[in-house]
């Protein structure tokens, strides 16, 4: 049943899709959504792109699509709230315009959310590259198959870290937990999304599927490839201990301690293959 919305029938699922400068790859990722079997509304916001992006995503002829546009480009966290905000299903899924969606997920993921007690699913997923082969296989959701609990859940992500459970494409989320946690906090970027799954699953339980449901796309000109690796430990640091902070009851200071071992860890080998480079270079120019 759709649900009426500023005067229009609006199906229970919204696909949010935020796009930036994203004219290499929309018209793949647009049409792996349309060819999905599912009642949808797909809803796209061009964040003031340059590159053509919004004409493409106007150029497909399905009444299924609402594209809008902001004149001032926003951080990242804001556009990815406002594409959500100007939707109006019941369920979300936010695809970055550069991933994809394997035939039949939507599907499978609307079936499994008509448990209410589930409050988010998400699936493996696979890897990319630019010309859209496939690299990797069956990655994410590090044992978390199944009916997980909260705590399961958020004590993984804290652990195991974002990279290792998947990107939005995979997961499927209800309008009103987004709404009760005001959304995603811009205050991050890499950690972004899998900071809004850890808070919408203390409304119920997360629900882990083993196949594959979507790609995420390995490129030189997405966000995450342009990020520095400092940056993203140091915000998966304050991540850990913020949703810590707010979730005592399902983050342990464990789990705090063994993702913070996991970045320090992770920053001395960023630092070791540094040194390496530097030697290596200083010696090429001996």
């Amino acid at each position: 049943m759709a649900d009426e919305f500023r005067g229009v029938m609006i199906p229970p699922l919204s696909v949010c899709v935020p796009a930036y400068n994203s004219a290499r790859t929309i018209d793949e990722t647009l049409r792996s959504i349309l060819d999905q079997d599912v009642d949808c509304e797909v809803v796209v916001l061009d964040n003031g792109s340059d590159d053509g992006t919004g004409d493409i995503a106007r150029s497909f002829a399905d009444s299924r699509i609402r594209v809008h546009r902001n004149e001032v480009t926003l951080h990242i966290g804001a556009n990815w709230n406002r594409v959500v905000e100007l939707s109006g299903g019941r369920l979300t899924k936010i695809v970055c315009a550069d991933d994809v969606l394997w035939p039949g997920s939507l599907a499978a993921q609307l079936d499994l959310l008509r448990d209410p007690a589930i409050a988010i699913v998400s699936s493996r997923f696979d890897v990319i590259d630019e010309e859209s082969a496939v690299k990797e296989s069956g990655l994410g959701i590090p044992g978390l198959e199944g009916l997980q609990s909260p705590r399961a859940l958020m004590s993984t992500i804290v652990r195991q870290g974002p990279a290792e459970f998947g990107p939005t494409a995979a997961a499927m989320f209800r309008r009103e937990h987004f709404d009760r946690v005001d959304g995603l906090r811009p205050d991050l970027v890499f950690p972004m999304d899998v900071d809004l799954f850890a808070r919408v699953t203390a409304f119920g339980a997360f629900f882990g599927m083993p196949e594959s449901t979507a790609a995420w796309r390995s490129s030189t000109f997405n966000l995450c490839s342009r990020s520095s690796s400092w940056s993203k430990l140091s915000e998966m640091l304050y991540f850990h201990h913020r949703l810590r902070r707010d979730h005592p009851e399902y983050v342990h200071a464990s789990d705090v301690l063994a993702g913070d071992v996991r970045l320090v860890r992770a920053g001395l080998e960023r630092l070791r293959v540094r040194s390496q480079v530097a030697v290596t270079t200083h010696l090429v120019k001996a």
